[in-house]
């Protein structure tokens, strides 16, 4: 017997409501969705998301849902209009569940950040699910939803799919609107979903993708390769990995290898300077974005309400701005940003895609992340940085566990395809999902 959308959404509210005390993925829940299900089942005709149960990180405008980057900040603003990808959404029969925990403002990678409490990880309980989309991977993670919505700018939806055992694709820069994004940094933000399995993740891709008159970057892109028959893997080695994680990786490697693709080593030189690139624009362009949030129109004043992570980025953003007259950071680091988007450009003239693990250490446990210094942290989206400052897509696909004490941890494997090859890097990661 074929499961409503009614049916499908009354047995994800009661998981929800008996399991998200513990995890902590969502921080709302649409009060109307059964009433929408049911106008769905109604309908003659289905959309492609019919049936399909999606959960929103919350810096993604929602119409009438509270929207409130996980800070006090904006605890009780409740939004006025949809982004632009919640309209797609909802024009495919897809149904909002409710919207999800996350680093404050987007700001962490751990999801500890949160102003209403750390989400855990339910693939490994006691341990960080990964962030900033750290609701968007545990809801996934834990059966509360089918898919879900992140925000991407130095990794956070793949680090939190990696960690929580699930897939998460961040598309091409410019590949999906952002407009109704609450920007963390504009020149490297991408939303993306998260879902069980790459398919699930194509599906919802394929509805939110596409120009959009709203967001001035975004754009159609066409590529096409077809006849193509023999795939040239770039293997991308580098220094600083878990033991256990890089000798699953390369166990992998062994298995993608019987397709008969060609393999070879590929280096991007200046990959070492991602972390230190990628935070000063992040600073100068999260201040920048933050003078909205001065108190008048909405919300509360943001310096005297928010968390210290994202009061350190809005003291780095202002301190770097002001030393902008010499042209000390973020003119530099934007310079280092087009050095390493040609390398990989170098790269791909050689290789269809690149292979690497998602993250290079396990997920810490809840709580430690607060006495750990802020570049421990930084470290740990040092594989994922790379693929947003070169504006390519990239996705991470689970990869297999590492036993560390008596947990079962998940990683992932990293997918990355050039620019616009968005299409082309699922049905890769289709292959490699059932090798591995």
């Amino acid at each position: 017997m074929n499961t409503t959308a009614e049916q499908k959404a009354r047995t994800y509210l009661d998981k929800i409501k008996k399991e998200n005390g513990r995890i902590k993925a969502f921080l709302h829940l649409n009060e109307n969705i059964i009433e929408e299900a049911k106008q769905i089942d109604k309908k003659s005709i289905k959309g492609k998301l019919y049936g399909k149960i999606i959960g929103i990180k919350s810096n993604i405008n929602v119409k009438g849902m509270i929207v409130n980057c996980a800070s006090k900040v904006l605890e009780n603003y409740k939004s006025g209009f949809d982004a632009s990808v919640i309209e797609k959404i909802k024009a495919e029969d897809g149904l909002i569940i409710g919207m999800l925990n996350m680093d404050e403002f987007a700001c962490g990678s751990s999801g500890e950040s949160s102003a209403y409490g750390a989400c855990e990880n339910p693939s490994v309980y006691g341990r960080i699910p990964g962030g900033s989309s750290s609701g968007s991977a545990a809801s996934v993670s834990a059966g509360f939803c089918d898919l879900s919505l992140g925000s991407d700018t130095g990794g956070s939806i793949r680090n939190p799919a990696s960690h929580c055992g699930v897939v998460g694709m961040k598309p091409s820069y410019g590949a999906v609107s952002r407009y109704g994004l609450i920007d963390l940094s504009m020149s490297l933000d991408q939303i993306g979903p998260i879902g069980k399995n790459v398919k699930d993740v194509k599906l919802l891709f394929d509805v939110i993708k596409g120009k959009d008159e709203k967001d001035t970057i975004s754009r159609d892109f066409t590529f096409s390769d077809k006849g193509k028959n023999k795939l040239k893997i770039g293997i991308l080695n580098i220094k600083g990995i878990d033991k256990r994680i890089q000798d699953i990786f390369k166990k992998n490697i062994e298995k993608i290898k019987k397709l008969g693709w060609e393999t070879r080593e590929v280096e991007i030189e200046h990959i070492n300077l991602a972390v230190q690139t990628y935070y000063p624009l992040v600073y100068v362009e999260f201040f920048s974005a933050t003078r909205r949030f001065d108190g008048r129109r909405y919300g509360y004043k943001i310096e005297e309400k928010c968390g210290k992570e994202v009061l350190r980025r809005i003291l780095g953003g202002s301190e770097i701005t002001k030393a902008e007259y010499k042209g000390a950071y973020y003119q530099k680091a934007l310079q280092v940003k087009e050095i390493i988007k040609e390398e990989f450009e170098r790269v791909f003239k050689d290789v269809d895609c690149i292979l690497l693990p998602t993250i290079p250490s396990l997920p810490w446990k809840v709580g430690e992340g607060n006495k750990m210094k802020p570049e421990e942290i930084y470290s740990a989206d040092a594989l994922t940085i790379p693929a947003n400052l070169a504006e390519i897509c990239a996705i991470s696909i689970p990869a297999g566990f590492v036993n560390d004490e008596k947990d079962k941890i998940p990683i992932g494997m990293q997918i990355m395809c050039p620019q616009g090859q968005d299409d082309k890097m699922l049905e890769i990661a289709e292959i490699i999902e059932t090798l591995i």
